[in-house]
């Protein structure tokens, strides 16, 4: 239904198209409103006509009432459910909120020192441990897919914190299903090759195999094939980069921090977190832990929130 102002020769100003009309101002100060000022603008070429706004503008529309306030609870009701969830899962502070992903993605580049022959002359797959960004954020990546624990999945879900997993198909395909319920929560899968090899011992096919495969897998089970490997322990040479590459991998992040149930481990001297971090986990249990998943989410998220650092999902800056 269009809005229309009329032309009413009654109203508080008089015939807003007669000779002489009034001026904005005058109209907002009678309370006419936003409508009335553009049927001042359009000339008013006729009574009871729609008001059309000029050319590239979007109609005026007042928001539905009390739009406002639903927003605001169910901000409210948000934080409200994150405050009990962290309480549930015996986290010490609420975990932080990421700022909204960039809009121009960081350049990545391989980390100094960690760069094969003709990195760059190939356009061969970066090798990094931390991604260039001012925002205090850190990465969560958790490899390999020994341990399939529901509770780590709905605790994560409860607190809403991304993670990205780097899956081995010699572990998870007993039960793919647990991750594709991970990848419904929106948690991205990536490629840990099919049986974790040291791949520098490996031949160039070899380690084709055992990335390129792995990539055939993740497209038939969970639907695409993924742009991220990591390298299993961390080892890799140039034909490993050369051959993820020819298989849709570009980027091939390995971690600046690891994070166990009882302790984390640093890669710098320092021992401090730094804006854009990864940080590494494994799914592991109690079976080779003193501890579940969630025991071990809990060391890092309390950690990383007393330094003042959220939990961003690493392919939002890629």
């Amino acid at each position: 239904m269009s809005t229309v102002v009329q032309n009413d020769k009654n109203s508080p100003l008089g015939p807003l198209c007669a000779p002489g009309r009034p001026g904005r101002k005058a109209v907002l100060r009678a309370g006419l409103g936003a409508l009335a000022v553009a049927a001042l603008a359009s000339g008013c070429a006729r009574p009871d006509a729609p008001v059309h706004p000029a050319p590239g503008q979007q109609r005026i529309q007042a928001p539905p009432a009390r739009a406002l306030d639903s927003y605001a609870t169910r901000l409210k009701v948000s934080a409200a459910a994150r405050a009990a969830a962290a309480r549930r899962w015996g986290l010490t502070q609420v975990p932080l909120l990421p700022p909204p992903p960039p809009a121009v993605k960081p350049k990545i580049h391989a980390r100094p020192g960690f760069e094969v022959a003709h990195q760059e002359d190939w356009n061969l797959p970066p090798v990094f441990t931390t991604v260039p960004t001012k925002d205090k954020v850190l990465f969560l990546t958790i490899d390999d897919g020994a341990e399939k624990d529901p509770a780590f999945l709905r605790m994560m879900n409860d607190l809403k914190v991304p993670y990205t997993a780097f899956l081995s198909n010699y572990l998870v395909k007993d039960d793919y299903g647990y991750f594709r319920k991970a990848q419904a929560l929106g948690n991205t899968l990536n490629n840990h090759t099919l049986h974790h090899p040291y791949l520098p011992g490996l031949s160039y096919d070899e380690q084709h195999r055992e990335i390129c495969d792995m990539q055939d897998i993740m497209r038939k089970q969970f639907g695409k094939r993924p742009r991220l490997l990591r390298p299993p322990y961390g080892n890799y040479n140039q034909d490993t980069l050369r051959a993820a590459k020819s298989c849709g991998i570009r980027y091939a992040p390995i971690w600046n921090e690891e994070v166990y149930v009882d302790h984390w481990e640093f890669r710098e001297d320092d021992q401090r977190l730094r804006p854009g971090d990864i940080v590494l986990t494994h799914f592991r249990g109690r079976e080779e832990w003193n501890g579940t998943m969630a025991d071990d989410m809990r060391r890092f998220l309390n950690y990383a929130t007393a330094k003042g650092y959220a939990v961003a999902r690493l392919e939002d800056y890629l």
